[in-house]
């Protein structure tokens, strides 16, 4: 069996995806859809920056959507590697769950541009600039991680919010909190804790003004059926409903990304390889879950080709 995986924030960068653009209608054709949704040249943006603008929330959401999704029209119009035919079910990291909706038909490309540019604008509003943040935390697991939140908030939030590996984990939660467990990772048997740069506190409880917004939102432009199911990040558990999967992406603004049990699902539901679409962090992570587990992450033409060349 095998799982598509779409990559989450962070992975944006100036000029991903201009090769693909370059070698490919397909790949042109997304950007350019994406442009027409948005109103804006966000492929303008992530071809020559400025980065200040392209690592923006309301920008690197629907960019990271996008790059990811001309990766896979690619694979399926130019190489001929159909996600149902080749895959058994998706997954993605934060906004990666959005993408990988759309790889999946819940929502058309130009929809989930839209519902991401809105994620943005609404997590970057929900918490005024400088009263959150997040760290990472390195040689963490989630119970050490769970230890050094409770300690470090005194009064105030300090959450897990991705455990993304049995050796990386991300709190997130107001400033002066995330500034204590990072000083106290020590007393916790954490290898190291740093502050990330990041405008908001995603995925924890200070982000429920944005998680009322999604609500809005997704009223409006409901996920409709899909073609394989999705493995959600809040619950880690495969979903085949659209109505289910609704629910937790409103959950998910400020819930946990429980992607470490998300692959472990996946492994125990016979899932042996997994194919990282537009990004090289998905795959380490995964290899870090789970060492047996097959890996491959997909960003330029000669990966896709080679990846197309296996299947036959």
């Amino acid at each position: 069996m095998r799982a598509f995986l779409f990559p989450g924030q962070g992975s944006q960068k100036i000029g991903m995806g201009a090769e693909l653009a370059e070698a490919s209608h397909a790949a042109r054709e997304v950007f350019g859809e994406v442009d027409e949704a948005l109103k804006q040249k966000l492929s303008t943006m992530m071809r020559e920056g400025p980065e200040d603008q392209l690592t923006l929330t309301e920008n690197a959401q629907p960019a990271i959507m996008a790059n990811a999704i001309a990766t896979l029209r690619v694979l399926e119009r130019d190489f001929g590697v159909a996600l149902t035919a080749h895959g058994n079910c998706v997954a993605g990291h934060s906004l990666g769950e959005y993408s990988a909706l759309c790889a999946v038909g819940a929502f058309t490309l130009a929809d989930t541009a839209r519902l991401l540019k809105l994620r943005g604008q609404a997590m970057q509003a929900a918490v005024p600039l400088g009263e959150g943040t997040m760290a990472v935390l390195l040689g963490a697991d989630l119970d050490q991680a769970l230890a050094l939140a409770e300690a470090a908030a005194q009064g105030e939030v300090c959450e897990v919010a991705n455990d993304n590996d049995p050796s990386q984990v991300v709190l997130s939660g107001h400033t002066g909190a995330i500034e204590r467990a990072v000083a106290m990772v020590k007393e916790h048997g954490i290898k190291r804790g740093m502050i990330l740069n990041v405008s908001a506190p995603f995925h924890c409880s200070l982000m429920q003004p944005a998680a009322t917004r999604m609500a809005e939102a997704l009223a409006e432009t409901p996920p409709q059926a899909f073609t394989l199911p999705v493995y959600a990040n809040v619950t880690a558990a495969s979903v085949t409903d659209p109505d289910t999967e609704r629910a937790l992406l409103i959950e998910q603004v400020t819930g946990r990304v429980r992607w470490r049990e998300s692959v472990l699902a996946m492994r125990a539901d016979g899932v042996e390889s997994f194919v990282e679409l537009g990004g090289k962090v998905l795959g380490p992570m995964v290899g870090r879950i789970d060492k047996e587990a097959q890996v491959i992450s997909l960003v330029t033409m000669s990966d896709l080709e080679a990846f197309a060349k296996e299947l036959v």
